[in-house]
């Protein structure tokens, strides 16, 4: 793997085209050029245009999609049939099982759900549930978030509206009672209190990948839940059950990035238990770890850009060292948790 085309040249796409650049010849597509030199060269293009799209990716080793997940499977598409490695930050449902029936057929690795959640968070899990000889519970939990809120809401738009909109709405598939089933997002609403300050944490769809499919019938509980500022979850089913703004996402979208815009001071929490045995023994492991806007070649980066840009770079890297397969669908719970904390990417986490 030498070239690499990074769609989607946003906060998060120029980064990680900033951290492949190190190692690979990368060139970024967007629509909307930036103006100012990012340290690769840029097409511009519509995602639309299909032409464009067909006589672009075959010129290159690998593929990374850091577009809104509608706008993935285009992409994978073109990919798939031309053997060009796919990497997405997908944690949209529907579009990873189009994309796992492609692998089926595929020449070149398919692997979406590269980011945090899905993404880091499985990669965590499941390191720590190798460790028993039998599981009984697996729970994650991840959450990015305004170091100092404000307003009831107590939240700000770091990552994409479109994408946090998605994983309010639609269902979530969990394990429960050892039955793989799929429950309303924004429930399970849950307390949790990190270094003495008070969260809550409540179900959102996608944030386990494929992790079900992989843990049914090992597990008695197996879930994902967003960590937020108490009274959030509350706020957001009024918004879009109450008000019935649902069916209004571009709406939701417009009103509440108006509304809540980034700020500079972020901060992600990633968090991990898993209960089972080891041997006859009941036990316990816990995984946690709190990441902060960082410098990276002279420029402060968001916790939340320079997280999901390090773990998708990271895993690119796997496949170019051949430590992952060079073909099919990969799971994120499959990668390696120490290999990927030895890339040059995945070494930014121990910082």
């Amino acid at each position: 793997m030498k070239t690499v085309l990074v769609f989607g040249i946003g906060k998060v796409g120029t980064l990680v085209g900033i951290l492949l650049k190190q190692r690979f010849d990368v060139t970024g597509f967007d629509k909307n050029i930036p103006a100012e030199p990012i340290g690769f060269e840029c097409i511009q293009g519509d995602i639309h245009d299909q032409a464009l799209l067909e006589k672009t990716i075959p010129k290159f080793d690998a593929v990374v999609s850091c577009m809104p997940y509608n706008l993935n499977l285009s992409i994978a598409l073109i990919a798939h049939a031309h053997g060009v490695h796919y990497f997405d930050l997908t944690e949209d449902v529907p579009t990873t099982d189009m994309i796992m029936q492609l692998s089926e057929t595929a020449k070149a690795v398919m692997a979406p759900q590269c980011g945090l959640a899905p993404g880091l968070i499985g990669i965590i899990g499941a390191n720590l549930a190798n460790r028993f000889t039998k599981l009984r519970d697996i729970e994650l939990r991840v959450g990015a978030l305004p170091r100092y809120p404000n307003g009831l809401l107590a939240y700000s738009f770091t990552w994409s509206p479109a994408g946090v909109i998605n994983e309010y709405i639609n269902d979530a598939e969990v394990i429960h009672n050892r039955v793989r089933k799929m429950v309303p997002s924004l429930d399970g609403i849950e307390s949790i209190n990190i270094e003495g300050r008070d969260y809550e944490a409540f179900t959102t769809s996608g944030g386990l990948g494929t992790m079900c499919r992989t843990y049914e019938g090992k597990v008695d509980t197996l879930n994902y839940k967003t960590i937020r500022y108490p009274g959030h979850a509350q706020l957001m089913r009024f918004l879009l059950y109450e008000l019935i703004l649902k069916e209004k996402r571009e709406l939701v979208e417009t009103i509440l990035t108006e509304a809540k815009p980034p700020v500079a001071d972020d901060v992600v929490l990633v968090y991990a238990v898993v209960e089972g045995w080891k041997g006859e023994a009941l036990a316990r492991e816990e995984y946690y770890r709190s990441f902060h806007p960082i410098d990276i070649n002279g420029k402060k980066w968001r916790a939340i850009s320079w997280t999901t840009a390090a773990s998708i770079a990271a895993v690119v890297e796997m496949v170019a060292d051949k430590k992952l397969p060079q073909k099919g669908f990969i799971k994120q719970e499959e990668i390696d948790f120490n290999t990927f904390m030895e890339t040059k990417n995945g070494q930014l986490f121990k910082g």
